[in-house]
């Protein structure tokens, strides 16, 4: 007896998958009434369509699903294009725009080109070549890049996290306007008057939007920007600590909260205050921004923090695309809202 003979060995092989002719043969009808009944069109009694069906269950059948997008002209996939090589803040996006664009039946290829042009050219070669219906485009930074080249404008490309040198583009960010305001509006209301503000280098889009959100919050609340207290960074916990040594370190005035530029510069700052003998919220209150629960969760005390609702952007984005890939026609720069997830670190004062 041989391995042929016996029933339901495993020889390694995956099984053959059933056929539309498989499916037509059981059925007792031909290809085309199979293929029409499968898709749903064609005039057929409702019987033969009960008829194929039930073959097609029975055998397994699953539709080629490339025959049906050429069939349709859509691919039911899009692609994403990322520079953010550690997915800080990509996943979030990415996850979130996964579970939307799944909801419509849509699969996403993503390729990560690490600020590199000559790879991400390479990427967009292979996803235009798997004929995507879309393309989504973001990155670790939200400042302005050049617009991707999609021959004959023959598909809907949005910019998420991320913005265009193109007006006609559509670029999804957060609003770091108003993430600033809510962090400086907070501080006040909690009785702090003396308000520094510690963040990155200034030539980047966001570092310029979160100071003028918090001259503007300080001069409706008829607070004064002080000299000194806009310190210019890196994106780093040394910069904070860097910066809370140069304001505290023999000044007769210093502040009595920080609102930083990102959640590793707060940390630092508050490590720095730690070892100068000041306690956080009670001498001076620190919030963050981005809300990264590595850096927020594990600050002592835990992090007040702006939240860029990454997960919200992500959801819009697959809104806006799906709406697009219909025909809608969207463009301009969206700056969707942040929140701000209040922790420990910026505690009211008494009888504020």
């Amino acid at each position: 007896m041989t391995d042929s003979d016996i029933t339901g060995v495993d020889d390694g092989r995956y099984p053959e998958r059933a056929t539309i002719r498989d499916v037509a043969a059981r059925a007792g009808v031909s290809i085309g009434t199979a293929s029409k009944a499968l898709n749903d069109n064609g005039r057929l009694k409702q019987e033969t369509r009960d008829k194929v069906i039930a073959a097609a269950q029975a055998l397994g059948f699953r539709p080629n699903a490339m025959a049906q997008s050429l069939h349709r002209a859509k691919s039911m996939t899009v692609g994403i294009l990322s520079t953010d090589s550690f997915g800080r803040f990509t996943f979030p996006i990415v996850e979130a725009l996964e579970e939307r664009l799944a909801e419509h039946g849509i699969a996403v290829f993503m390729c990560n080109a690490t600020d590199d042009p000559a790879r991400e050219k390479q990427h967009l070669d292979q996803l235009l070549g798997k004929r995507i219906d879309g393309l989504l485009v973001t990155a670790r930074r939200m400042d302005i890049r050049p617009a991707i080249a999609v021959p004959g404008n023959s598909m809907p490309v949005i910019y998420v996290f991320s913005q265009a040198d193109d007006a006609d583009a559509l670029c999804l960010v957060p609003d770091d306007y108003g993430g600033a305001v809510l962090a400086v509006e907070h501080l006040i209301a909690g009785g702090r008057k003396r308000i520094a503000h510690l963040t990155g280098p200034e030539r980047f889009e966001a570092v310029t939007l979160r100071h003028s959100g918090y001259a503007d919050a300080l001069a409706r609340a008829g607070l004064a920007e002080i000299a000194g207290y806009y310190r210019n960074g890196k994106w780093s916990e040394a910069s904070g600590r860097e910066a809370v040594i140069a304001l505290f370190d023999g000044k007769s005035e210093t502040p009595d909260a920080l609102f930083c530029g990102n959640d590793q510069i707060a940390r630092g700052a508050t490590d720095a205050l730690r070892e100068l003998g000041l306690k956080v919220p009670q001498d001076v209150a620190v919030v963050g921004f981005d809300n990264w629960d590595v850096m927020a969760l594990a600050a002592r005390p835990p992090l007040t923090s702006v939240d860029m609702n990454l997960r919200a952007l992500g959801q819009a984005a697959g809104d806006r695309l799906i709406a697009m890939i219909a025909g809608e026609r969207l463009r301009g720069v969206e700056r969707l809202p942040c929140s701000l997830v209040v922790r420990q670190s910026s505690d009211s004062l008494p009888n504020s």
